[in-house]
């Protein structure tokens, strides 16, 4: 606490640069970062609920992440080819 109240009141805060607007909170980046730290912990909550609250063996789990994934990548590959398509299908 008295590093804390020294570092203001000395003013060391000035000599430090500021962060990079690429690393700011509202940046691009970090914005991505947290929807990704979102996702997992949506992930985690529902591996959490597919083992407890069902009984779904940990291979179970994965295996419903796994075919969840395939079948999305399936989705997006068909929806960017029909949005692409020239008409050479």
């Amino acid at each position: 606490k008295a590093a804390f109240i020294n570092f203001i009141s000395d003013e060391e805060w000035k000599s430090i640069e500021p962060v990079s607007s690429w690393f700011g909170p509202s940046s691009f980046l970090m914005s991505s970062m947290s929807a990704l730290f979102k996702l997992s912990m949506w992930i985690r909550h529902g591996h959490g609920y597919l083992t407890e609250n069902l009984g779904l063996p940990v291979w179970g789990s994965y295996a419903v992440f796994g075919l969840a994934t395939l079948f999305l990548g399936m989705v997006l590959g068909l929806v960017s080819a029909a949005l692409g398509a020239d008409g050479d299908l």
